[in-house]
C-alpha cells in the first residue's frame, strides 16, 4: 500500500524512498527527529506545540554541527501531511534535508489511557545513544520495547535503567509517579530525554501548586509510589499498572485520582 510522505521539498505517494548508499543517516542513524501529535488539524494548536518541536530539532542540529533545513519548506510539508495523519515524525539529515512521515494513533489508545499497561524492567546493558537528543540511532530503545513485547506479550513497554539500577524512562516516554502526597519524576541528569510532554506537564503541575520531586528513582522511591504513568507528545498519559521486576511484580493503581490532574492538562 502506498503512503504519502514528504522528502526534500516534494510530497511523495509511495511506500519506497530513494536514498544514497553513503548517506550517514542510513549507515549510522545520523539524523535527528521529533514526533508530534497534531491537534485539531492545527500545527499552531497549543498542544501540538510546533515551535517547541522545531526548537528541539534546531538545538540538536547545532549540537552535532549539522546543517539546518529550510524551515519554511519543513512547515509546508507538515501542513500537507497533517491532512492525512494525526501523528508526524520530522527527520532531518546532516545535510539539512528533511523527511516527514505520518502515522495514525494506536487503535487501543483510549483503553490504554483508561486501564493502563504492563511494563518490564530491561537489562541495564540497553541504553539510548545521546539520550538528551532524539537521534536516528534509536536501536536500544526500539529493541528494548520489541524484546519485551515478544518475550512477554502482556507487556507493552520497557523501563530503562542506569548502571546502578535506578529507573530512567520507558522506551518511548518519561516516567511520572504519585506517592506520599506529591509527584515524582526522574531528574534530567543527561541520561534521559527531556521530553516536550514532560516539560509541559511539569509546568502545568507547578501552576496547580503541585509538589514535584526530581530524585533518582531508587528502589526506595519506587516503593513509595501509589500510581505510575509514562507520558509523551503522542499518547499523552498512559498509566502503568504492573512492572515486572527480575525478582517480583510491582503493582500500581491505574485508576488513582491523582492521574486526573495530569489528564486535565490535555483538556484545557
Amino acid at each position: 500500500m502506498k503512503q504519502y510522505y514528504w522528502y526534500k521539498g516534494q510530497l511523495v505517494n509511495s511506500s519506497q524512498i530513494q536514498i544514497s548508499l553513503d548517506n550517514p543517516g542510513l549507515l549510522y542513524g545520523a539524523t535527528v527527529f521529533t514526533t508530534l501529535r497534531v491537534y485539531e488539524h492545527n500545527l499552531d494548536h497549543h498542544l501540538t506545540d510546533w515551535s517547541s518541536h522545531c526548537e528541539r530539532v534546531k538545538n540538536s542540529l547545532n549540537f552535532f554541527g549539522w546543517n539546518q533545513p529550510d524551515w519554511k519548506r519543513v512547515r509546508n510539508g507538515a501542513e500537507l501531511l497533517q491532512e492525512y495523519f494525526p501523528v508526524l515524525r520530522i527527520t532531518i539529515f546532516p545535510d539539512g534535508g528533511e523527511l516527514i512521515t505520518g502515522r495514525v494513533l494506536p487503535q487501543n489508545l483510549p483503553q490504554m489511557q483508561t486501564d493502563g499497561i504492563a511494563a518490564r524492567m530491561i537489562d541495564r546493558s540497553l541504553y539510548r545513544s545521546f539520550p538528551q537528543h532524539k537521534t536516528g540511532n534509536y536501536l536500544a530503545a526500539w529493541w528494548a520495547k520489541i524484546s519485551v513485547c515478544n518475550s512477554q506479550p502482556t507487556c507493552q513497554e520497557a523501563i530503562l535503567i542506569d548502571e546502578v539500577g535506578n529507573w530512567l524512562e520507558t522506551s518511548t516516554g518519561n516516567l511520572w509517579g504519585w506517592g506520599q502526597g506529591c509527584w515524582w519524576t526522574p531528574p534530567l541528569t543527561g541520561k534521559i530525554l527531556p521530553g516536550i510532554g514532560r516539560s509541559h506537564i511539569y509546568s502545568y503541575l507547578q501552576t496547580q501548586n503541585q509538589t514535584i520531586r526530581e530524585n533518582p528513582w531508587t528502589p526506595e522511591i519506587i516503593n513509595k509510589l501509589e500510581t505510575l504513568a509514562y507520558t509523551n507528545s503522542v499518547v499523552e498519559i498512559i498509566p502503568i499498572h504492573t512492572v515486572i521486576h527480575p525478582c517480583q511484580q510491582l503493582q500500581y493503581n491505574p485508576y488513582h485520582a491523582s492521574l486526573e490532574i495530569l489528564r486535565r492538562f490535555f483538556t484545557t
